[in-house]
């Protein structure tokens, strides 16, 4: 019982995931998007100050801005309400590195609204794309590259060259042995 707790939203992630793909639903982010069939839904952000879109997974969360990440009094309560930003790496639209952060998963004891909203992050591949919304505006990101590391490697918190987005969080889902770090590039602000 304390297992189905404890993994119980991965699974229900993974459960919401595979039906969609069942059924061929796919998300978007506006009315413009261009849908293969007609079984579209639109995502829509949390809210446009700071917010996170990726279709793909369905993931939709707030991000809490400039925290960090080394400080677990700090982040631990920023993840019960969202993603959050590192604080010291760049915004979106900025020059730079901006690195996100959010759980795979949680223990049944600590479960929220977005306790695992990166859950999925392993199923993006190549060109997949990713909305942030910062402070009204809507940037696109296209995924170039993923990586699993030790959880000692901060490598990533630094400038990879660019606008770039980093997104962390715990590899396996449920476990904290490692990290799964992806990597996307700044394609378009829509401002």
């Amino acid at each position: 019982m304390f297992l189905f707790f404890t993994f119980g939203p991965m699974v229900a992630e993974e459960i919401k995931y595979q039906t969609r793909k069942a059924f061929d639903i796919e998300y978007g982010v506006n009315e413009k998007t261009e849908a293969k069939n007609e079984k579209i839904s639109i995502l829509v952000p949390s809210n446009k100050d700071f917010s996170i879109i990726i279709p793909k997974i369905g993931a939709v969360a707030p991000i809490v801005a400039d925290i960090d990440p080394f400080s677990p009094n700090e982040y631990l309560p920023a993840l019960k309400e969202g993603a959050a930003h590192a604080a010291g790496t760049s915004k979106p639209g900025e020059l730079g590195n901006t690195y996100i952060f959010a759980h795979s998963t949680d223990a049944f004891y600590n479960v929220g609204t977005y306790n695992a909203v990166f859950y999925l992050l392993w199923k993006l591949e190549e060109n997949d794309e990713i909305y942030i919304y910062y402070k009204g505006k809507q940037y696109v990101y296209e995924v170039s590259d993923k990586k699993i590391v030790t959880s000692a490697d901060v490598k990533y918190l630094g400038d990879l060259g660019g606008k770039t987005l980093t997104l962390q969080t715990c590899y396996p889902p449920g476990t904290t042995l490692k990290r799964l770090i992806v990597i996307a590039e700044q394609i378009e602000d829509n401002n």
